[in-house]
């Protein structure tokens, strides 16, 4: 199955084949992508054939910050285009009466959550040509001294240059990431204000080049996500990765570039390409739900796993977001996260209870003694 036809029918062929409901049942709040044991086992299998590498990240110490008391959550928002589409075609008064912010605003105001919104800088073709002619510096500077207004609580970050093609930075030049976070800041700065970006970058898809780590440390960052987990080297056979993917390593590939198994419930991309920013699992899980972090040597760059375990909430049904949360108890960060398109309904895998999601999940951190703050306020 390619991976336009699994994300539209997907989730239910799975469902039908008892892959979700049954297990559900038997283990708890599942993902809504999980295949069957069956399917993964075989993934397994052809990862144990290949030759197992070493970590890209060798050189390296565990840092802690020591002066924040007590328990703290984050929340971050991947994805981020179609809301500025919006704001530019519908121009309401406040940019907070378009509902997608004005939920954020009220999860702010009723339980003190903060987001960072993590933004492409243009639309994809993917969606239609004038849709993809649209980009940030379309977005007009009309609601700037709202933003500024917000600046306490709400921040933009990096992602990516568009949402297609998937791994972007796997194999980026150091020119391909600075240029993509000046043109994105840039706009910014102009529609938002100064100070409204934030220092804790989540690549999109994730794997980042050693190259493309350095430039965002340069430009800035104060630390970048991390995967974690055994690497293997990827031996040019397509059919080991999912929908494409393959071709995104072969594509200027990098020496760094390998495969992994990327936890997190045996979902479609379980098996997944990974770039320099990937670390075995011991030293990742010293951050994970902590105030810890892994500062490179080599490169300078600081990594820091950006979930605590709990849910993504696109993947999980409303009524499986609270066993998903407490599922890892409360540890001192809890840090999750989200995709903006699901939000609208024009998207083709729009989720109508988009908005509960965010606040049943920020009123659970409120009434559990989380105060909220930023990702990158968890390193010095």
């Amino acid at each position: 199955m390619n991976r336009r036809d699994f994300l539209k029918t997907g989730v239910g062929a799975l469902a039908a084949a008892g892959a979700v409901g049954a297990r559900a049942e038997a283990d708890g709040p599942q993902n809504m992508r999980t295949a069957s044991k069956a399917v993964q086992d075989v993934k397994r299998a052809k990862l144990a054939q290949l030759k197992e590498l070493g970590p890209t990240i060798t050189d390296f110490e565990v840092r802690r910050k020591k002066d924040i008391p007590g328990k703290r959550a984050a929340f971050y928002i991947d994805d981020a285009m179609f809301t500025f589409r919006d704001l530019a075609a519908q121009r309401p008064k406040s940019c907070w009466d378009h509902r997608f912010l004005g939920h954020l605003k009220e999860a702010w105001e009723r339980y003190g959550q903060r987001i960072q919104l993590n933004l492409f800088y243009r639309n994809d073709f993917f969606y239609g040509v004038r849709e993809g002619l649209f980009s940030l510096k379309d977005m007009p500077d009309t609601w700037r001294d709202e933003f500024q207004a917000a600046k306490e609580w709400f921040r933009f970050g990096f992602h990516s240059l568009q949402e297609y093609p998937d791994y972007p930075w796997i194999s980026a030049s150091y020119d391909d990431v600075k240029l993509t976070w000046d043109l994105i800041t840039s706009e910014v700065e102009r529609f938002a204000g100064p100070g409204m970006f934030a220092k804790a970058v989540v690549p999109h898809w994730g794997p980042m080049s050693r190259e493309g780590c350095i430039a965002l440390k340069d430009c800035g960052a104060k630390v970048v996500w991390v995967s974690r987990g055994k690497r293997w080297e990827y031996t040019g056979d397509r059919s080991i990765l999912p929908y494409g993917h393959a071709y995104r390593i072969e594509n200027h590939r990098k020496p760094e570039s390998a495969i992994y198994w990327r936890a997190g419930g045996g979902d479609d991309i379980s098996v997944s390409a990974s770039g320099y920013n990937h670390l075995e699992t011991e030293f990742v899980e010293k951050t994970r739900g902590t105030y810890n972090w892994i500062h490179d040597n080599a490169t300078g760059v600081n990594f820091k796993a950006f979930t605590s375990g709990g849910p993504c909430l696109n993947l999980f049904r409303l009524q499986d977001i609270t066993a998903a949360i407490e599922r890892i108890g409360e540890p001192e960060f809890y840090c999750y996260g989200t995709h903006e398109q699901y939000f609208f309904k024009d998207y083709f895998m729009y989720q109508p209870d988009y908005c509960e999601k965010t606040l049943l999940t920020a009123k659970w951190m409120h009434d559990h003694g989380y105060q909220y703050i930023f990702i990158e306020d968890t390193v010095d």
